[in-house]
């Protein structure tokens, strides 16, 4: 490929460079995958209204999240295994994230720990905290997040229970990975991705192993993974959290207008419209779609962001018209880090940069800060 244009062109490099195994967790949605399917196309079903003759110069898409200034409306989603995707992947993609001036949010289920992210960064970054049924393991979490001064905590309220993942059933894939012969050959056939992976000591989960109670080798660390997430999750267990942890706090996984608003009464800072990129709950509606009346009905008491289905500079424009102060990307960065490394997270933020940049000039603003419903076709009429 000697053109990388747009996000599908990082996509289809990476999957000819990243195992199929790890590149389809990355790519896969629950089930049928209409959710997965419907985050992506009805963004293009939101029209934008074209203005002409305005000044466009002196244009800028910087802003802020949470308080936190950020050159675009953009953070780096959580997205577990990344270290698959690349050797190191987590560390690069927060190099990469902070070069630009975007936030990087680290999962629980992270390659790469909290600490060894915060060796390689300068500034802070975010944390997403799934709360796991060994609560002395998330307080230490919670704990280690602060002690590396991540600036955010970002916590997931959507995966009380695993929703379940075709592709990754049908590639036998587990957490951690279980090393088979068929797995061997995936890998085999990615020399490149062999040769980093071989470079790095970091192939297991590193937040996990060492810091949960007995679990010290990938055999328990298999074992402790299937049983830890917490069905009993509620909404009261917010507010300890929140006591704990004791800086800016973002629920992400509302997508339903009740949910928001009790969630709007948590003290919370932020809430993020999300469906988990399409992964839980096969059925549901788009994260866009119902970005619109969850601003409506709290964009005046919690700041609002949206996730899932980004794929544009366009999309993210799109979003903060419709009332987002801010979006998380996860599937193209990860596109970028299995195609390039760092460099292709950096590609991936450029190519979203110039996609919104143009965009929003076409549309007759100059400041992302000005961009309002008033760009959406449906909204002008």
């Amino acid at each position: 490929m000697t053109q990388i244009l747009e996000i599908r062109d990082l996509k289809a490099l990476a999957k000819r460079r990243v195992p199929k195994l790890f590149f389809d967790y990355a790519d896969s949605g629950a089930w049928t995958e209409g959710t997965y399917r419907a985050n992506e196309e009805d963004f293009s079903k939101i029209k934008l209204r074209q203005r002409v003759l305005v000044d466009m110069t002196n244009r800028s898409l910087e802003t802020t999240m949470i308080g936190q200034e950020v050159s675009m409306p953009v953070a780096l989603a959580p997205t577990g295994l990344t270290g698959m995707q690349h050797a190191d992947g987590e560390m690069l993609a927060a190099q990469a994230a902070e070069a630009y001036g975007v936030p990087f949010t680290l999962s629980t289920m992270s390659i790469c720990s909290i600490e060894d992210v915060a060796s390689v960064t300068t500034k802070p970054f975010w944390f997403q905290l799934y709360v796991m049924r060994e609560r002395g393991f998330v307080l230490d979490l919670i704990d280690r997040a602060k002690a590396a001064k991540c600036s955010a905590l970002v916590l997931t309220l959507d995966l009380q229970i695993l929703g379940q993942r075709h592709k990754d059933l049908r590639n036998g894939l587990s957490a951690p990975p279980r090393l088979t012969p068929k797995h061997l050959w995936m890998m085999a056939t990615r020399p490149r991705w062999c040769m980093k992976m071989l470079g790095t000591k970091r192939r297991t989960f590193r937040n996990i192993v060492g810091h949960a109670k007995g679990v010290t080798e990938l055999s328990s660390l298999h074992s402790w993974t299937a049983e830890q997430f917490d069905p009993q999750l509620s909404w009261k267990d917010v507010e300890w959290i929140k006591e704990r942890w004791g800086g800016p706090l973002i629920l992400k996984g509302i997508l339903d207008v009740e949910d928001a608003k009790i969630a709007a009464k948590t003290g919370a800072d932020a809430i993020v419209v999300s469906n988990h990129g399409g992964r839980q709950l096969d059925g549901a509606p788009s994260s866009i779609s119902m970005l619109p009346r969850i601003v409506d009905a709290v964009g005046g008491e919690i700041e609002v962001h949206l996730d899932g289905g980004i794929r544009s500079g366009q999309d993210v424009l799109k979003a903060v018209a419709l009332g987002a102060k801010g979006t998380f990307i996860g599937r193209p960065f990860l596109y970028g880090l299995g195609a390039m490394g760092k460099e292709g997270v950096t590609l991936a933020l450029d190519i979203i940069r110039k996609e919104m940049d143009i965009t929003m000039a076409l549309c007759g603003k100059r400041r992302i800060a000005d961009v309002s419903r008033d760009i959406i076709a449906d909204y002008a009429m």
